[in-house]
């Protein structure tokens, strides 16, 4: 008897194509297929035929209730359950899904963050079928991916503008590829892999850090003597304990689709990476959602907690989604392949200076996108690029742009797939460029990677950005195209318009040290945008320019922008107000004890020696120092944050968290920190970094 191997249940948990088309009648199938592609809508006849497939598919695996999945703009994921059960005709239970059921569910929108869209009496939102997407199964409950929007039609979730993001890069796209005359390309899809990182501790000790349960990070603890700096774990053998829980993990995904592919060790202690397979970009940013509950809840299963903060440990790597995106027509060609000779691929330059210009027009909605509060503790240390936007092409494709842009249309080069020899290896091809990882937005073989994302975040968001900036210059470029009959006056317009964007671009090329202090006043004097602090990057969504550029390629309505503006505001002042309540809590209630404790402890000694002691006497009165500095520092910090109540705005509110009370919390860690440096290990009462990082077996 063979025995079963883990890749013999690969997809099982998902109502993909491959099922369809085995359960359903040919022309639902292809009524389907025809609507996936928004050739054509469902009509209620598909749509039960479909509803009926599902339901019996799930039910034969256990399913008992169905959900309409969707992405609310919390970043999260939110689910309503109902039940497959109806009353039959005699009050006999039976089992029904229609259609109606399938397409469309009413949520209360009231209850999600609207930004203002929606009065909070006003309660009616709606889920709709996202049929490009496929259904999944998780506890016995049979996952549907939607869409949510307001009764008005206002989009109210992060899936329905990606979407529409994905259509505009892809009309665009298809108009260029169209004008080199391969006129049966029909579509572009934009496809991303998602690198995921992230922390895991001991589920124990993680429950006595009320800082980490509650925000995700640590909001005080000393550096621990085991730090990266001996870079023993990166890439080094994984834990046992962790690496059942990895194979778990695998399982579970592949159970649903999802290509796990790589996990290794990070560069930080109990730093962790899982990298999925790219697949198109709507399904990509659906199964991060899936992989980041997954890895949360197998890791409850192993006696573990799983961090996806950006960083939840001070002096130590913060952990990032890096977005590895690239663009491929429907018949599979990728149009940032290079190929072996890129000064002669025209249309591979001409997309490549598309992004180039895409990134250098709108480098602060891409800070904006890429972030939240959390990152600002990360970007610019050293695992994350600086906050300054620039993109790295690589020495090699850096010469072919500078060239390009001198005008030299005879250029020859060395053809870049020749190999190197390494002692009896035959062939060792070299890559188009290296990896830059000081970057936040680098070109990297056939794809660009932008490292700059935050490990707790939506990747939606970012792909929407993204995908709308390259779309508005694809348009432009699409334009100066239209009309032109020939293709070699294709290919000639083409170089004028590279040369046009690198001389008026070029400034965004950087392919040095991106964490050197020279590259930011290098960055200055280019006039390319500092943005530290998250907070600062908000405004450039409701901006002049941004408003435009998301009307004219019908991504947003200004007021959705204005409304997710007001939203992030609030989820700073939100997750700063948080911070601070459980800073001053513990402050009070656990380490000022701790350190009062601490010094009777010294007090009682030197009173039990009878006489004067230099050492006792000099550490009690350092100790008084700590505690009178914790003092002045835990009321300061405490009455500033009462006075945030005076401010009007969701954004004079994140305004002055940000810049009045972070710099106080960080104040207030500082003498913490010093005294856990000072107190004894029996005194100490939460677990320390050197505890934490040492956790994981």
């Amino acid at each position: 008897m063979n025995k079963k191997h883990a890749f013999d249940d690969f997809g099982i948990h998902l109502f993909d194509e491959r099922i369809m088309k085995e359960r359903l009648p040919h022309p639902v199938y292809a009524k389907w297929k025809t609507a996936s592609r928004k050739e054509d809508a469902l009509d209620r006849n598909t749509a039960d035929a479909i509803a009926h497939a599902m339901k019996t598919w799930a039910m034969e695996k256990g399913a008992t209730h169905f959900t309409h999945w969707f992405q609310p703009m919390t970043g999260s994921t939110a689910e309503k359950h109902d039940s497959f059960i109806e009353p039959g005709d005699h009050g006999q239970p039976i089992s029904r899904f229609s259609g109606k059921s399938l397409i469309k569910g009413e949520g209360d929108a009231s209850s999600f963050p609207s930004g203002g869209l929606r009065a909070t009496f006003e309660a009616r939102g709606y889920t709709y079928w996202d049929c490009t997407s496929p259904a999944f199964l998780r506890d016995n409950v049979l996952c549907i991916p939607t869409i949510f929007v307001s009764y008005n039609g206002e989009t109210l979730d992060k899936k329905a503008p990606l979407l529409k993001s994905i259509e505009a890069i892809s009309k665009q796209a298809t108009r260029i590829v169209n004008a080199f005359k391969e006129k049966d390309v029909k579509r572009v899809i934009p496809m991303v892999g998602l690198e995921q990182e992230y922390f895991l501790v001991d589920k124990e000790l993680y429950r006595k850090r009320m800082d980490l349960m509650h925000t995700g990070r640590t909001l005080f603890g000393a550096m621990s003597p085991k730090g990266e700096g001996i870079s023993k774990h990166y890439f080094g053998s994984i834990p046992t304990g962790v690496d059942t829980f990895m194979q778990e993990v695998d399982q579970e995904l592949w159970k649903l689709g999802i290509y796990a592919k790589t996990e290794h060790n990070e560069a930080a202690p109990c730093q962790f990476e899982i990298a999925p397979l790219y697949t198109d970009i709507n399904i990509a940013v659906d199964q991060n959602q899936i992989i980041m509950d997954t890895l949360k809840k197998i890791a409850d299963k192993h006696g573990f907690a799983c961090l996806l903060n950006e960083k939840p440990f001070d002096h130590v790597n913060g952990s990032g989604k890096h977005n590895n995106w690239s663009l491929i027509t429907d018949d599979g060609q990728n149009l940032l392949e290079p190929g072996d000779r890129p000064h002669e691929n025209i249309r591979f330059l001409l997309f490549v200076c598309a992004v180039i210009k895409a990134v250098d027009t709108y480098p602060e909605l891409l800070r904006m996108a890429s972030s939240c509060y959390g990152n600002d503790y990360r970007l610019g240390a050293d695992e994350a690029p600086p906050a300054v936007i620039s993109i790295c092409m690589g020495s090699y494709l850096d010469e072919i742009l500078k060239r390009l842009e001198k005008g030299d249309d005879q250029m020859e080069f060395e053809v870049i797939h020749k190999p190197f020899e390494v002692a009896n290896l035959a062939y060792v091809p070299k890559d188009t460029s290296d990896r830059n990882r000081t970057s936040p937005f680098a070109f990297t073989g056939n794809k660009f990677e932008f490292r700059m994302v935050g490990s707790s975040r939506s990747a939606a968001t970012t792909n929407i950005v993204l995908n709308t900036i390259v779309a508005d210059t694809l348009r432009e470029i699409a334009d100066e195209l239209s009309g032109i009959k020939y293709i070699d006056d294709v290919r000639q317009k083409s170089l004028i318009i590279c040369r046009d964007i690198l001389r008026k671009h070029k400034r965004i090329l950087f392919s040095k040290d991106g964490y050197s202090e020279e590259w930011i006043e290098e960055a200055k004097r280019r006039g390319l945008p500092n943005i530290p602090h998250y907070v600062h990057s908000i405004d450039a969504l409701v901006s002049d320019k941004a408003i435009a550029l998301f009307q004219r390629n019908q991504v947003y309505a200004q007021n959705e922008l204005e409304a997710r503006a007001n939203i992030l505001y609030d989820e700073v002042v939100k997750n700063i107000k948080l911070e601070a309540m459980i800073l001053l809590d513990l402050s009070k209630k656990v380490l000022l004890p701790a350190l009062v404790k601490e010094i009777k402890f010294y007090s009682d000694a030197l009173q039990s020696l009878g006489k004067a002691n230099a050492f006792y006497e000099r550490k009690i009165d350092h100790l008084l120092e700590l505690l009178d500095l914790f003092d002045q520092r835990y009321h300061l910090l405490k009455d500033t944050f009462i006075n945030r109540r005076v401010c009007q705005s969701y954004k004079e509110k994140a305004f002055y968290m940000n810049e009045k009370v972070v710099p106080l919390m960080k104040d207030v860690r500082d003498v913490i920190d010093a005294i856990e440096e000072n107190i004894s290990a029996q005194h100490y009462p939460v677990p320390t970094y050197e505890q934490l990082f040492t956790s994981v077996k």
